[in-house]
């Protein structure tokens, strides 16, 4: 763990020394359930949101679930979302009597301009296999992706493969899919597209921002 009062410099020097610790191949075993985690804010973005649903992989029926509210303390910077959502995430989570197999994270993985989104961040700091699922590009360039479902193109940055543009749902604008910590590109697709149902955003999403985003019981 590191410290998250700390100063946008200071949280980009954190992110360029955890980077090398990110694996980015398939490094897990059995997947029974699968958790998405959403972030969303409430009070004017003063209070921090963070949602955990918890899926059988299987059937995608939610078996568990967790809700954190707390002051939020990092300001809105792109590159950095991390630092203003993951307490609250990790506070869900330690709410969970089991932890999930994989994390389905609402955000970028490595496709991010430091390869440390926040679906890197949180799957280092767990140790949890992890991906994220992005509505809109960050970072990295791509070809018009065919409009069928489950056609995909590769996310690129120059030379190298930092994720994939992928169409869940005919017609419907893509997602953009990158490895967040230890799984590889063609894994974390294959979740994406096995959690998918009918939407454009795969249940374990979808699940998760009712939870962050809707109103509180």
């Amino acid at each position: 763990m590191h410290p998250w009062d700390v100063s946008p410099k200071e949280a980009i020097a954190i992110q360029e020394s955890l980077l090398n610790q990110v694996v980015l191949h398939d490094d897990f075993g059995a997947i029974r359930t699968v958790a998405g985690v959403d972030v969303g804010f409430e009070e004017n973005n003063t209070i921090t949101r963070a949602a955990i649903a918890v899926l059988d992989y299987q059937t995608l029926e939610l078996v568990a679930s967790a809700v954190a509210r707390r002051p939020t303390t990092f300001p809105y910077i792109p590159g950095l979302l991390s630092f203003r959502e993951i307490p609250a995430v990790l506070q869900a989570m330690l709410q969970l009597e089991e932890v999930p197999d994989l994390l389905l994270c609402d955000g970028q993985g490595i496709a991010h301009p430091r390869r440390f989104g926040i679906a890197a961040h949180l799957g280092l700091l767990t140790g949890i296999p992890s991906v994220g699922v992005a509505k809109s590009r960050l970072f990295g360039t791509h070809a018009d992706v065919p409009e069928f479902r489950g056609a995909h193109v590769p996310l690129m940055d120059g030379d190298e493969q930092i994720g994939v543009v992928l169409r869940t749902r005919a017609r419907v604008r893509p997602l953009y899919i990158s490895p967040g910590h230890r799984v590889g590109i063609s894994s974390a697709m294959k979740f994406v597209m096995e959690c998918t149902t009918r939407y454009r955003l795969p249940e374990t999403t979808r699940q998760a921002h009712r939870l962050a985003s809707g109103p509180l019981d």
